[in-house]
This record gives structure tokens, sequence and C-alpha cells, in this order.
């Protein structure tokens, strides 16, 4: 577990230092057993979006997540990388308006109605 949180402070420093805006990182660890965090991050254009991707792919793989992977990699507005037990999105802030996953997974989720 102490390994996911210095790797989910990695991550975050990664984004913070390639410029993303309004990065914020979610506990998933008592929502969700797809993964312990999820950490949604904007971009400023279809460039920055996927340089941040691989920037994170990179990290996740130097850091020992071997089969992480980007998805949604012919999409110009979202980026998802896998890296196990920390999911990244990074948005174009239209599309992360929209799909505010933010709300959805910050709200408290009744442990018996976890389904993921």
């Amino acid at each position: 577990m102490e390994k996911n949180t210095n790797l989910k402070k990695i991550i975050l420093d990664t984004l913070d230092s390639n410029k993303a805006l309004d990065i914020i990182s979610i506990d998933l660890k008592n929502k969700s057993s797809m993964a312990d965090y999820m950490i949604i991050a904007s971009g400023t254009s279809s460039r920055h979006i996927q340089a941040l991707s691989e920037q994170v792919l990179e990290k996740l793989r130097a850091n020992g997540v071997k089969n992480s992977k980007i998805e949604g990699k012919e999409s110009l507005d979202w980026k998802l990388v896998d890296g196990i037990d920390l999911i990244v999105h990074i948005f174009n802030p239209d599309k992360r308006k929209f799909y505010e996953l933010e709300k959805i997974w910050s709200e408290l989720i009744p442990k018996e109605k976890v389904m993921i």
C-alpha cells in the first residue's frame, strides 16, 4: 500500500512539473476494487494531453508497473493511463467538465453498492 502512495506522489509531481492543470487525486480504496487511486488532470491542447499521458506511462514503467498502458490513443480530448492500482485521466477541460468524474467518484458510495 505504501508503494502505491509513493507512486501516486511521483505521478502527481510528474503532472505538476509538466504543467497539467487542476490536478486532483481521489482515494478509491473504500469505493472500488479496480484501483487504489484515481488522478484527474487537464491538459491545454491535444499535444499536451498526449505528452502528459506519455510522461505518466514512462514514470509508471520506470517504477515497476510494467503492464501499464494508455487508453484512448485516438482521442484528442482524453487519455486514460492504466497503472493497475493507479488510474490517471487526462482531459481537455471541456470534456472533463462534461464527464464530471470528480463529482462521481468523490461521493461516498456505500460498501454494499460497490460492484467494480
